[in-house]
């Protein structure tokens, strides 16, 4: 529930998310300013307390950047002089749309998108309120994507209360609860800019109405293949996968498989970089165990990324010969390089990676690092462009505050941010394949390993 700004204290405090792509990575959200209410009426003015809390905000958007940002110079000739301006146009502004939109001018002078200001009720939208305790880890087991304006399953977690529920991929989601799916991302799309970011707080906004405490009952509304309207009850259960945290991030449920396709091919997919023991271990053993395999899939479509470094792990098991660098990472204070070392027992066969819009962060590293190498082909949708850490804050007047602490270039030189990886073989989930029960991205990975991967293996199959 949203709390009013004269109830909030000054300080702002860490936003805790539950266990999905910003809570783990910075995701760019670029924010409308309004001057007006839905209709053309005016909003409210505000009241004297409401004014500082919008001072108080401007002086924690600009002391953190001043004091984290990466670039100093950006910071001394930009940044600093900038701070009176649009201080002077917060405090005298008298509504809450006049206030941020001089926020965001400020915002504007760094000319990067990875900044931004998300406004106190757009932010309520995309999260529900939740609590930490394992009770509250309750989960509908639905995996959905925007497509074509529609929420559309597209996968169901084995077990799960949907398949329970007998869900289907390729159905259509129109109601969770009391929630009317279509005006939900009608109020996010008036507020946040076309693009990657909007698709991807659309889609968290669906995720976590399908998240709540276990025993607990959603109510969906659903189309089936024949455009029927179903209605469902799914009793949410535990969460996939093992319960872990990391520094100050929430809980997040990290899940491995790899299995053996038709064909030869080896596939692996897990859903975040976190708790190497329950990934880089298994990720290990999986490919020692592909040794044979005609080629090898790594399934990254959805994976909001998470601890950098595990992309340097999980890339070691494909060279042998030399030390490569997936890219580099600049902070204001030092330089982090993602360095690869050779492995003795490296899989040199075909690499093929999946990707689509929800695949940031740290996925976006090793997929962008992987195929500058020229050590993987790319499958799927362009990635999120969020390879940068970043961090959100609750600001005292309500709304969030994204930031970056980063910058990053992949080994090819070029930055993820904004930008994504963009596929080397374009493979879009449809609702006509999912309903068929077909995966049009394992479909080409497959394809192209047995027809041309081959082509492609790395240099070092000359040692």
């Amino acid at each position: 529930m949203h709390v009013p700004p004269t109830n909030r204290h000054s300080a702002p405090h860490r936003v805790r998310h539950r266990p999905s792509v910003l809570g783990a990575i910075g995701y760019i959200i670029a924010i409308h300013g309004v001057g007006c209410a839905p209709g053309g009426v005016r909003p409210p003015r505000l009241t004297a307390d409401q004014q500082r809390l919008n001072v108080e905000s401007f002086d924690y958007v600009w002391s953190t950047v001043e004091q984290a940002h990466w670039d100093r110079d950006l910071v001394e000739t930009k940044w600093r002089p900038a701070r009176d301006e649009f201080r002077t146009r917060v405090a005298a502004a008298t509504v809450a749309t006049e206030a941020r939109a001089a926020t965001e001018a400020m915002i504007d002078r760094l000319e990067q998108t990875h900044f931004g200001i998300i406004p106190a009720d757009a932010y309520d939208d995309i999260d529900k309120p939740a609590n930490s305790s394992p009770a509250s880890d309750g989960d509908a087991g639905i995996h959905v994507r925007l497509l074509d304006g529609r929420v559309i399953v597209t996968a169901l977690d084995p077990r799960s209360a949907a398949e329970e529920a007998d869900i289907r991929p390729g159905w259509e989601i129109r109601t969770i609860g009391r929630d009317d799916v279509s005006k939900l991302l009608g109020r996010l799309e008036t507020n946040i800019e076309p693009g990657s970011a909007q698709r991807l707080l659309m889609t968290r906004a669906v995720t976590s109405r399908l998240r709540g405490d276990v025993g607990e009952r959603v109510a969906l509304v659903l189309l089936d293949e024949g455009n029927r309207e179903v209605e469902r009850e799914v009793t949410l259960a535990a969460a996939r996968g093992k319960r872990v945290h990391f520094g100050h991030l929430p809980r997040f449920h990290v899940w491995f498989e790899s299995r053996r396709l038709d064909g030869g091919v080896g596939y692996i997919a897990f859903n975040g970089f976190f708790d190497p023991q329950s990934v880089l271990t298994p990720f290990g053993e999986a490919v020692r165990s592909f040794a044979d395999a005609r080629g090898i899939i790594i399934d990254l479509r959805g994976n909001p990324g998470g601890i950098g470094a595990m992309a340097m792990g999980v890339a070691s098991w494909f060279f042998k010969n030399e030390t490569r660098r997936l890219g580099v990472m600049h902070t204001r204070d030092q330089e982090l390089k993602f360095t690869v070392s050779p492995r003795v027992d490296a899989y040199l066969g075909p690499v093929a990676i999946l990707v689509d819009e929800l695949t940031g962060s740290t996925a976006e590293i090793l997929a962008g690092g992987m195929k500058d190498l020229g050590r993987a082909v790319i499958i799927g949708t362009r990635t999120a462009g969020a390879a940068l850490p970043s961090r959100i804050d609750r600001l005292p007047n309500g709304d969030g505050f994204q930031y970056a602490v980063a910058n990053y270039l992949s080994a090819g030189g070029q930055a993820l941010e904004d930008n994504g990886v963009t596929p080397d073989l374009e493979a879009p989930h449809t609702r006509e394949a999912l309903l068929a029960g077909r995966d049009l991205a394992i479909n080409a990975a497959v394809w192209w390993i047995q027809s041309s991967g081959g082509e492609r293996r790395t240099v070092e199959r000359n040692d």
